[in-house]
């Protein structure tokens, strides 16, 4: 069972990677998460060369190889991805525009049918940085609440997902639903709907089962959790209603971006 379970997601990292393109990569030697000066020179190249006022945001994820056990390779991609963030800032990055920090741990292989082993794990131990880009999804959709927008706009955020299975909120989706509340304070007479969906559901089925409740309502729950939450920091719920939209609506670009909630504009 278990080794099935870590077939499935070496699976899914697969389908993820063929889906997002690294903008740049850090690799890092075995067991460390320090940086040389060769790995150091390629941040700030990339800091001198990305053009920050076309990208919404970006995402930094840490891989280890398939040495060791899966708690302390997850603990080693994080520290690589703190030390990439830590430096960004330290050469006057935004850290605002950081918005996924995120070890994976390791990139499980199979070292017997792998022809260049030592190659291989060399290119697993990395971090990817990948940039977002503004308004990416076409017009009428927005990646951002301080656009300017008008009823029917739809509003995607990258960084307001959820885990296969679950909707329950991670703590960059709450990061990211406390910067809206505080736009949302400002903009007193826009209103909208949150709508929910889902990936990796088969076609017979309308919605995903969550996990936690055991009910075939998770894109329901996902819009829920969300409409809870901004009431919590004090959006009246009278702005906001709530819909799950189930796996109707893919967008095409990955299963982690179809594990998501969106905002629709109601009244602005």
């Amino acid at each position: 069972m278990k080794f099935c379970k870590t077939l499935f997601l070496f699976f899914i990292f697969i389908h993820l990677s063929a889906q997002k393109k690294p903008v740049e990569t850090v690799y890092f030697d075995f067991d460390k998460f320090d940086l040389t000066e060769k790995q150091t020179d390629v941040i700030t190249k990339f800091i001198k060369t990305i053009d920050t006022s076309k990208i919404e945001s970006v995402q930094i994820y840490g891989y280890c190889d398939d040495r060791g056990n899966d708690e302390y390779n997850f603990r080693l991609s994080n520290n690589r991805v703190n030390t990439i963030q830590k430096l960004l800032i330290e050469n006057g990055f935004n850290q605002s525009k950081i918005i996924i920090l995120e070890g994976k741990g390791r990139v499980i292989i199979k070292p017997d049918t792998v022809e260049n082993l030592h190659e291989t794990r060399s290119q697993n131990r990395r971090v990817d940085l990948i940039a977002v880009k503004k308004n990416s999804f076409g017009k009428g959709i927005h990646t951002s609440f301080k656009n300017r927008l008008k009823v029917g706009d739809k509003i995607y955020l990258d960084n307001i997902l959820f885990d296969l299975g679950s909707s329950k909120l991670t703590n960059n989706s709450k990061k990211e639903l406390d910067k809206i509340a505080k736009i949302l304070e400002q903009k007193k007479t826009l209103e909208f709907e949150i709508r929910g969906h889902v990936c990796c559901t088969p076609e017979i089925y309308s919605d995903g089962i969550d996990k936690v409740t055991k009910e075939r309502r998770l894109s329901w729950n996902r819009a829920k959790t969300v409409f809870i939450y901004l009431m919590g920091r004090k959006i009246s719920k009278s702005r906001m209603m709530y819909q799950g939209c189930g796996n109707k609506y893919p967008l095409g670009k990955g299963d982690n971006l179809d594990r998501r909630v969106e905002f629709v504009i109601t009244k602005v």
